[in-house]
């Protein structure tokens, strides 16, 4: 009789494991799913734009850059003076002059005016950011 138990200890450890590894509960359909994916985003999304400390969020400050107000610089030199009056123009609060080749950073920053020159430094585009 111990053989024959033996025998049939590898079937009942796998039919324990089995039953371990089986939902407890009823089967939830793909809609239920998908719903309870959509609650938890949501309260994933509302608990990431609240500030930890219970203080109200301050939006980012808005841009203040306008480069439709200096495009008639296009085709002139891009000197100090110029670049200067450009900014003030727009409304921006800082610039910079971006050369052909140039290696830049892609951050978005809504207060700055870009001026793209040409290999002889001559204004070709003027944009924000």
């Amino acid at each position: 009789m111990r053989a024959r138990t033996l025998q049939r200890l590898p079937l009942l450890v796998l039919l324990s494991l089995l039953g371990a590894c089986s939902a407890g509960g009823p089967p939830v359909s793909d809609e239920d799913e998908r719903d309870e994916a959509a609650v938890a985003a949501q309260q994933a999304a509302e608990s990431a734009a609240a500030p930890a400390d219970g203080t109200a969020a301050v939006p980012p400050p808005a841009p203040t850059c306008d480069a439709s107000q200096v495009q008639g610089l296009v085709g002139k030199a891009a000197d100090e003076a110029t670049v200067e009056q450009a900014r003030i123009d727009a409304g921006a609060t800082r610039a910079r002059v971006l050369k052909p080749g140039q290696a830049v950073t892609m951050e978005f920053d809504g207060a700055r005016l870009n001026l793209e020159v040409d290999a002889d430094d001559k204004v070709v585009a003027l944009r924000c950011g």
